[in-house]
């Protein structure tokens, strides 16, 4: 009777999860090559200002206003919600590194389209695009375990809107595999979020102002008190961590939560995890210096176009800021941010925010022939509010260009 109890298969299913083998997508090695580590300690959240926020890691960067924060207009297209183009995310091995002398430079370089080959063979269905909203609802339903493998390797691809919310749970560590726990740790949950201060705080006043911007912008239409939500979430938070003035960017990356997930207290976790994370990476490495790496990769990667910015005097360095900071959610439509955060949250242990320059980079490459076309005005314009993007096309592009940023490490390494 005791091996049938739901704690003892749970064990089971723990143990087995232990001794498998790593999937795909759990042996990521996501970090930039030597050359860009960089280790310099900065306050973590950063104060407001009458001219603007300074957001995480306490960026000097000047950052966008609130004026300009716009994002595109949501349109859902029940058609649309899934162009699983296949990638595949590069690894490195945790045993050689590309100085290791002790490591040929043939067993350490990358081979691409092998690896595509490879896992097209090893998962034919992930590369048709044929994970439904069945499949995914599938392993949520599971009545004892829920395999967080095999959901990164589905959100890889993205994430049907319907199931986005459950499954981003499950991925940023939320809610527990084991769903023996479900019942207990929920009830934690609500009753931890009843308990905290939502009233309103001196802030309050910009934090409404700076929501009705963002709904204006968006144009969506939902059957909930989505302001409310902002509001008693971002008051929450604020709450918590008196340490942290409010800044107009909350609202930005409390915006695919809020949409996204249906539980107001489990959004709230959900946010403040997502700031938590920034702010640790921008402890130890500041928004200055993101943004110093960032110009050495575009300039490495995209030269044409870094010296067309310069021609045109398009002050790069400003919107790499932003886009640093927070995500792309100011620059990205709501839409097209929550299907880069699939990809991202696919990543095991924040993996995604060493990644996140080649995504910024993917975009610029991505976008480079239309912004040779445009001036000065218009490319600025365009880059704080970028149109509707094929994510999947950028995905791919991204992990091409930090592919290529690591063979040529490789390469000087060895000469």
């Amino acid at each position: 009777m005791l091996l049938s109890s739901p704690a003892a298969q749970a064990e089971g299913h723990r143990q087995q999860q232990q001794n498998r083998s790593p999937s795909p997508g759990s042996n990521i090695h996501t970090h930039f090559p030597a050359t860009f580590h960089n280790h310099h300690h900065t306050p973590l959240m950063g104060s407001s200002s009458s001219g603007g926020a300074s957001g995480v890691g306490g960026s000097t960067y000047p950052i966008v206003s609130s004026s300009s924060d716009t994002t595109g207009a949501l349109h859902y297209n029940s058609n649309n919600h899934h162009h699983h183009n296949h990638y595949h995310l590069s690894s490195s091995s945790n045993n050689s590194s590309p100085s290791s002398s002790t490591t040929s430079l043939s067993t350490r370089r990358f081979n691409y389209r092998q690896q595509q080959l490879q896992q097209q063979q090893d998962d034919p269905a992930a590369d048709s695009g044929a994970i439904t909203v069945d499949e995914y609802k599938e392993i949520l339903s599971a009545e004892v375990w829920i395999e967080i493998p095999k959901l990164r390797e589905y959100a890889r691809h993205g994430i049907p809107r319907e199931v986005r919310g459950e499954t981003w749970l499950y991925l940023f560590g939320i809610q527990d595999a084991d769903r023996s726990k479900e019942v207990s740790t929920q009830k934690q949950r609500i009753q931890d979020f009843e308990q905290m201060d939502k009233e309103p705080t001196e802030s309050t006043k910009r934090v409404r102002g700076e929501i009705s911007r963002y709904m204006r912008k968006t144009h969506i239409e939902s059957s909930r008190d989505i302001p409310r939500l902002f509001e008693e979430i971002i008051s929450a938070y604020c709450h918590q961590n008196h340490q942290v003035e409010y800044y107009p960017a909350m609202v930005n990356l409390c915006a695919p939560f809020v949409y996204s997930i249906k539980r107001e207290w489990d959004a709230y976790l959900c946010f403040e995890k997502m700031i938590n994370i920034l702010d640790e990476h921008f402890s130890d490495e500041s928004v200055n210096e993101a943004v110093a790496k960032f110009m050495t990769l575009f300039h490495t990667c995209i030269p044409d176009l870094y010296s067309y910015f310069e021609e045109e005097e398009v002050n790069i360095k400003e919107w790499a800021a932003s886009a640093l900071q927070f995500v792309l959610s100011r620059e990205l439509t709501l839409e097209n941010t929550m299907r880069l955060w699939d990809t991202y949250f696919s990543i095991p242990d924040a993996g995604w925010i060493d990644l996140h320059p080649y995504f910024c980079l993917a975009i610029l490459k991505h976008m480079k022939e239309g912004f040779e076309d445009l001036e000065e005005s218009e490319i600025r314009t365009t880059l704080m509010r970028l149109p509707a993007l094929d994510i999947d096309q950028i995905v791919n592009e991204a992990f091409n260009i930090r592919h290529e940023i690591l063979e040529r490490q490789i390469s000087d390494d060895s000469l």
